[in-house]
């Protein structure tokens, strides 16, 4: 059984959380199944606004989707969610991340 179907079936089994989201937006962002990342991590920033490094996920899994406003956005409102709990390093990275989507 692969980590994905372990969260799924706890997903099944009702514990849906922020954490299990964004396992799975992870792992589906590491296979470049973007669409799957996404509704998965969306969910995650939907139970917890603060979780920077979901929403840094989020913004590659719009990014690796080609969906450059979006990703744009999400980079955004993760760089906001760092900064308002102290996390330096992820706000920093999205920032990077940020950059490079505005370049023409």
């Amino acid at each position: 059984m692969t980590l994905i179907d372990n969260l799924e079936t706890m997903l099944g089994r009702g514990q849906d959380n922020a954490l299990v989201r964004y396992g799975l937006g992870n792992e589906y962002l590491k296979l470049h199944q973007y669409d799957h990342a996404i509704r998965h991590l969306q969910k995650a920033v939907e139970f917890d606004p603060r979780y920077s490094a979901a929403w840094k996920q989020l913004g590659k899994a719009y990014a690796g989707a080609e969906q450059t406003n979006q990703a744009i956005a999400a980079y955004e409102a993760g760089i906001g969610a760092a900064e308002a709990k102290g996390d330096v390093q992820a706000a920093k990275e999205m920032q990077v991340f940020l950059k490079r989507l505005k370049k023409p």
